[in-house]
């Protein structure tokens, strides 16, 4: 590890945290979610939760997504600032 950061990778890593707190938090979401519909008997109840449960599926899915993003930017931005290490004389 590199005793100094660039701006772009301290805020690459934010991203990164800021990002996997999101994901957990949408986790939770699904998983209560998914347990009020589990013991939901009232057929109005049982939509609602379903919706909530879709919701909660999409956005973790569109957090992935970015997340990956994030990690390959971050995994990018290292070989390419390694790499015009290695030119220079």
């Amino acid at each position: 590890m590199k005793p100094f950061q660039s701006f772009r990778d301290r805020e690459l890593l934010r991203e990164e945290l800021q990002l996997r707190r999101e994901i957990e938090q949408t986790r939770d979401a699904m998983d209560a979610a998914r347990s009020r519909f589990e013991q939901a008997v009232d057929p109005l109840l049982i939509d609602c939760f379903i919706y909530e449960l879709n919701a909660a599926q999409l956005k973790y899915q569109f957090l992935l997504r970015n997340f990956k993003k994030v990690r390959a930017s971050a995994a990018g931005g290292h070989s390419q600032h390694s790499a015009s290490r290695r030119e220079r004389p």
